[in-house]
Parts: C-alpha cells; structure tokens; sequence
C-alpha cells in the first residue's frame, strides 16, 4: 500500500518526513481561483480535497493508493491573501498585515483508494510586527515571497516579521503534523512502526465526504 503526498512544497514533505512513514511525491495544478462568496474555511478545505482527488486521478492510483493534499491561505480582514501576483501585489498584501493580526487557515485531506476523502483543518492566528517600505522591498529581493500565501513564509526569512503566533506553528508552515497523523491512524497507518494502511471501514467517527 503507497501513500503519495499531492504537492511540490519542499516544506510539506520535511513536515510529513516526521512521522516516518515512506511515502512518494506527485504534484497537481488546479485552479485555486476562489468561488463567489467562498468562505476561506471552505475554500481552504476544498482546494485540500481537490487537490488530493486531482493527484489521485493524474496517477491513475491502484486500488491500494492513499493521496495527501494540503491547501494554506492567508486571512485578513475575512480577504483571501494567496500567493502575490507580482511585486506590487506582495507589497500590498504585506502592508496589509503590518502591524497587525491575521489568521492562517491550513487544511489537509486524505483520499482512500475507494474515494472516500477525511479532512481537517487548523486556524493559527499571527501577529506581525511595523514593516517599513525597506522592509518588504528586502524582502521581496529574497525571492521568497513570490510563491507564498500572504507573501511571506515563516519557515524563512520571513520569520523577523512574526511577532508572535497563537496556534500551530507546522500549519502555518503548510501541514499541521498532529492533524495530518490522526487521517492517517484513522485510515489504518501504523505511525509508531512506520507501517502501512491496513483495510479498515469508515466507522462514521471521523469528518469525510465521498467525491464522485
């Protein structure tokens, strides 16, 4: 049994390196464009989903395939910060939480090989400190903004602008380890031996959805 991990974040996989389990790496592209109305909750939660059906349907998996896909998104003022579209974009969404608080929501989600797909999700709150104009033209200059939600990434260079943080540090860096491992205990993933996905049935206890 495989358990692949559906995202090209260099991040995700040291994070998901950490519960020991073998696992191999397939990246998707979907559409991330939020829908009308969107609440970020469920966009975070749908673009999870999406992308670990999307990477399970690219694979045309075997019957013993588990996908892993996570979504993160920057939240101010109720706006989905995403990833800047250019320099100015990263300017403005970085002026925008100077000085102030946001929220980073993170989602992961877990696709079976039968469809059935469990997924959670973690809210972290952040505070940043004052950032000067020279402050964030610096820090564009690294290149580090230019693929991150919010234009930041707190693993990095980034991480002189956090004040604080109320939460889950590993979710704000893109994948919350303690709500990834319980999907996969609840799958049937043996953490403690590294193990593999045993055949279990869902028992209703856990948050799940059958995408058709």
């Amino acid at each position: 049994m495989t358990l692949i991990l559906g995202s090209a974040s260099p991040r995700r996989k040291e994070l998901l390196e950490l519960l020991g389990i073998p696992f191999a790496v397939q990246a998707g592209h979907i559409d991330e464009t939020p829908l009308a109305a969107e609440s970020p909750a469920i966009y975070v939660d749908r673009m999870a989903i999406e992308k670990a059906r999307h990477v399970q349907q690219l694979l045309d998996a075997p019957h013993d395939t588990w996908v892993l896909g996570a979504d993160t998104t920057v939240v101010k003022d109720g706006q989905i910060l995403g990833k800047p579209l250019d320099q100015a974009d990263a300017h403005r969404m970085l002026r925008a939480l100077s000085g102030a608080e946001h929220d980073v929501l993170t989602a992961v989600a877990l696709c079976s090989p039968d469809g059935l797909v469990r997924h959670r999700q973690s809210a972290t709150r952040v505070w940043f400190h004052p950032l000067s104009v020279d402050d964030i033209a610096a820090y564009w200059a690294t290149g580090e903004p230019a693929d991150k939600a919010g234009a930041y990434g707190i693993q990095g260079a980034g991480a002189r602008f956090v004040q604080r943080i109320d939460g889950n540090y590993h979710a704000v860096m893109g994948l919350p380890i303690d709500l990834t491992a319980q999907l996969l205990q609840e799958a049937g993933f043996d953490l403690l031996s590294a193990g593999s996905p045993r055949n279990t049935h869902d028992n209703g206890s856990h948050k799940g959805q059958r995408l058709t």
